[in-house]
């Protein structure tokens, strides 16, 4: 007798709609537990120590404010004192006024005649801490007094939802809504959502955007507005120019035509890689293809020019000598071109998404104190490179 039973056969799609139905439903139990339905996200109050490292003074000069009554007042715990994030603003305002031969420096938003930073997120390959990146980029230049806009281009949204916009559940709009062909377009303003950081914006993501890639190739052969499909993100940004200093997307994993419709918008671009043989492999991939693509849609138009492009080493292990090995083989092609700090791997990020919430979301009270303060140390460290490369763009460094 044959002991052996063959597997039985299934549906393909009733199987996976019916997982990914209970997926969905546990997903929004856990929701709920966390998050009422009536409830907002909030940002947690930031210590004096915390405020000055965004504002760029010292903690003297700050307790110096609020004994002298100056400022907006913190409130106080115990012996601490705390600001929230929309007195940090007040705070920069305030200074900027007091202190006018620096008011660039808390209040460094773009003049008239700067322009606009777009900042492309991007890689090929899941798994390479994009959407981290651009989320904690994003949060990290609104905490040093710019005004933001997230926009989360990949389907799979996990920028939104890091910013309490779950689309399986909510019914929020999305970028697909203000570049699709027909005539249900709304403009950009009318899709922005704002999130709990005060400064900063976000267009959230949902499956629909999928839509643009089935889309756009019918409207290219159906007339010259497909041909230059390339143009409609930067269009739609021209409406609120005005309203932020730099947009920062996170792209998704492919190189479809929402990725081609942000990267000729972006005025930048940050690559992110793990620093492992395949990862690059695929990046070295990504990057000939991207070329080839790129010189497709600028013969047809397109203005590919960039103000900076740079590499982010992510989840960078440095007690592996097999990644320190290939962090230097990298240096050694890329140069100037990556940046100095790597972002470490670390067990505060993964805690964190687990409550799909940002580091900066958290306080050092949630982890040990040396693994919150070695990740927010290099956090800062990444986002401030960054920073100054914006600067350098606008003329100021």
């Amino acid at each position: 007798m044959n002991a052996f039973t063959s597997l039985p056969s299934f549906e393909l799609d009733d199987k996976i709609l019916m997982q990914g139905a209970e997926i969905s439903r546990r997903l929004n139990q856990l929701r709920l537990e966390n998050f009422p339905p009536s409830a907002k996200k909030t940002l947690r109050p930031f210590s004096v120590a915390e405020v000055a490292h965004y504002l760029g003074v010292t903690p003297s000069n700050l307790k110096r404010l609020y004994l002298d009554g100056k400022g907006p007042v913190p409130t106080t715990v115990g012996s601490r004192k705390q600001y929230t994030a929309e007195q940090m603003w007040e705070l920069r305002h305030y200074l900027a006024e007091t202190g006018k031969s620096e008011a660039k420096k808390y209040v460094p938003q773009r003049k008239p005649s700067d322009k606009l930073q777009v900042i492309a997120v991007v890689n090929f390959k899941g798994g390479s801490g994009k959407t981290t990146t651009a989320t904690h980029l994003a949060q990290h230049l609104a905490l040093t007094g710019h005004r933001v806009l997230a926009v989360d281009l990949d389907p799979q949204a996990s920028l939104s939802a890091l910013h309490g916009y779950q689309p399986e559940l909510d019914q929020n709009p999305s970028l697909y809504d203000t570049i699709r062909y027909d005539d249900q377009r709304k403009q950009i303003a009318d899709i922005i959502q704002p999130t709990n950081f005060p400064g900063l914006d976000i267009i959230p993501a949902n499956l629909e955007l999928q839509e643009y890639e089935y889309d756009t190739p019918l409207a290219m052969q159906a007339g010259s507005e497909g041909k230059r499909f390339f143009t409609r993100f930067g269009k739609a940004l021209e409406d609120v120019d005005e309203r932020y200093d730099v947009v920062v997307i996170d792209c998704p994993p492919q190189l479809g035509y929402l990725t081609l419709t942000a990267l000729t918008a972006a005025t930048s671009v940050l690559i992110t890689v793990h620093p492992q043989m395949l990862d690059l492999m695929s990046m070295s991939q990504f990057l000939l293809m991207l070329g080839n693509i790129t010189k497709t849609i600028k013969q047809a138009g397109a203005d590919v020019r960039l103000d900076w492009l740079r590499y982010l080493v992510t989840r960078f292990e440095p007690q592996d000598i097999p990644q320190v090995q290939m962090l230097g083989f990298m240096q050694s092609m890329l140069a100037e071109e990556i940046l100095k700090t790597p972002m470490v791997k670390t067990t505060a990020i993964s805690d964190a998404g687990l409550t799909k919430r940002s580091l900066y979301e958290l306080d050092r009270s949630n982890f040990t104190r040396g693994t919150y303060d070695r990740a927010i140390e290099c956090m800062d460290a990444v986002n401030f490179e960054i920073q100054g490369l914006i600067h350098r763009a606008w003329g100021r460094m």
